[in-house]
């Protein structure tokens, strides 16, 4: 009987920690704005509408700069998944049908983490995502609800 229990705990605490670590995976990363733009908060489905190319303009009429990385990329898979709940290549086949179709343009491409930070930062109305180890005080975090 001792041993099922300690069989017990131990599954119990494995779980324990994968429902921790993911919950951690999640926290590591944060979609930021340039500092000019004014929306603190956005919905799932804004920020999805943003990174779709179907949402062009903030609020106050400034033209959202959308900014990623290569569908490769850690970052960018992890953002895709669990913020947007898509897989990259979805991402990828409605830009490039925008693209193809003549009705829309794909999102600006970044090579770093770095070059997001200095591409964010520096263009009116931009948009990206960073690892929160990356994130200084020229860009700003948006709350996404």
């Amino acid at each position: 009987m001792l041993r099922i229990r300690a069989y017990l705990f131990f599954a119990l605490a494995v779980c324990l920690f994968g429902i921790e670590a993911e919950a951690r995976a999640n926290d590591q990363y944060e979609i930021v704005t340039n500092p000019g733009v004014h929306e603190k908060t956005l919905s799932v489905n804004s920020l999805r509408s943003i990174f779709s190319m179907h949402l062009k303009t903030w609020p106050d009429g400034t033209k959202i700069r959308v900014f990623v990385l290569s569908d490769d990329d850690q970052l960018h898979q992890s953002v895709s998944k669990e913020k947007l709940n898509v897989f990259p290549y979805q991402l990828r086949s409605t830009w490039d049908r925008l693209v193809f179709s003549g009705t829309g343009q794909a999102p600006i491409k970044v090579n770093s983490s770095e070059e997001m930070l200095a591409k964010v930062a520096s263009t009116p109305g931009a948009i990206g995502y960073l690892w929160r180890a990356n994130i200084n005080e020229n860009v700003n975090v948006l709350e996404i609800k």
